[in-house]
């Protein structure tokens, strides 16, 4: 597919002219975070296209931390269909958590209809990083620091607009639609090519700080360690608040609860954590993990061991959020480096 160049202000004027069919979000900073928020009238207006990944993982539009799967017993209208979600400067990391969803929530013959619905209607407008944080090793999990599947568009940043590169067939006719917004990208590719080949090499850097063993290695050395004391060490920290779980933009697990409305009530999915001591446990009260241990190392091994048999890639796509969440100052990329001197 060919790549075109946008200028910032034509990138407004398209965000404000998809205002009439999406609802649009894309990411505001704050104490040097980034978070999604919601574009009106305004446009993109202090939007931040590039830098890093925002706090909340993209998995929150598609798989919603609560969502009402059904309701009894009302009188009301349902709900009016929504308009669908457009994502500007969704991440790499983010992206590569879709191989994850698409295959628990996307396969016959139990498609999550809703997932797919919004699968099908959103609209992925992502973005290269420019940046790092400290807490990013998207690169030892064999993930770039830019995006190569998963987008619609794709936005390059440069100085005064960005490389836009369709990556479906949705995106290419959006281009088509808004085709005088935008202009060959001939003359950017060359500086996008050394922009994309510094970052990469500056976070191959940084991530040689973590000693994360060699990607190929990961999966071997966690089934080494399998029933090592190290689980029980990494553990010893954690206060169950599956933080780490809801931050994550691969994982997915969730619980079903019932409650009572005024007039009914509802059934609710809503996310779940591996780490609870709640999750694993079954009619009569019977728990297969009692020990948080036990949990601790089943979330590494669904990431690390259970995935990469599955679909062959890793269930971590490297996004350093849950270092962040995490309250026990639980790393997992020191769990990864121990995997191989424990």
């Amino acid at each position: 597919m060919d790549s075109y160049f946008i200028n910032k202000p034509n990138l407004d004027r398209l965000v404000k002219s998809l205002l009439k069919t999406y609802k649009i979000f894309a990411p505001v900073k704050s104490d040097n975070n980034r978070f999604y928020k919601k574009i009106g009238e305004e446009g993109l207006g202090e939007s931040i296209v590039g830098e890093i990944r925002p706090v909340e993982p993209v998995k929150s539009f598609y798989f919603p931390a609560r969502t009402k799967i059904a309701e009894y017993f009302s009188e009301k209208d349902p709900d009016k269909k929504e308009k669908p979600v457009a994502i500007i400067g969704a991440k790499s990391c983010d992206l590569a958590s879709f191989k994850v969803m698409d295959y628990v929530y996307g396969q016959a013959p139990f498609r999550d209809p809703s997932y797919i619905f919004k699968r099908e209607d959103n609209l992925v407008i992502s973005s290269d990083c420019t940046c790092y944080g400290e807490t990013c090793f998207c690169v030892a999990v064999g993930i770039a620091p830019y995006p190569k599947e998963g987008f619609d568009i794709n936005l390059s940043e440069l100085d005064g607009g960005y490389v836009a590169e369709p990556g479906s067939p949705k995106g290419e006719k959006l281009i088509r639609e808004y085709f005088k917004l935008f202009q060959p990208a001939d003359p950017y590719i060359e500086k996008r090519d050394l922009n994309r080949k510094k970052l990469w090499e500056d976070l191959l850097e940084h991530v040689k700080k973590s000693k994360i063993p060699p990607k190929d290695s990961i999966q071997p050395a966690f089934k080494k360690k399998f029933d090592s004391d190290l689980w029980g060490e990494v553990s010893r920290t954690c206060v169950e608040c599956g933080a780490c779980n809801y931050v994550c933009p691969a994982c997915h697990c969730f619980v079903l609860m019932d409650q009572k409305k005024e007039d009914g009530f509802e059934r609710l999915r809503m996310w779940d954590s591996c780490l609870l001591l709640s999750f694993a446990r079954v009619a009569g009260g019977a728990n297969p993990r009692k020990l948080l241990a036990q949990r601790m190392r089943n979330r590494f091994d669904k990431k690390f061991n259970f995935f990469p048999d599955i679909i062959g890639r890793f269930g971590c796509t490297g996004c350093g959020r849950c270092i962040e969440a995490c309250p026990g100052k639980i790393d997992i990329r020191e769990v990864l480096s121990k995997l191989q001197t424990t």
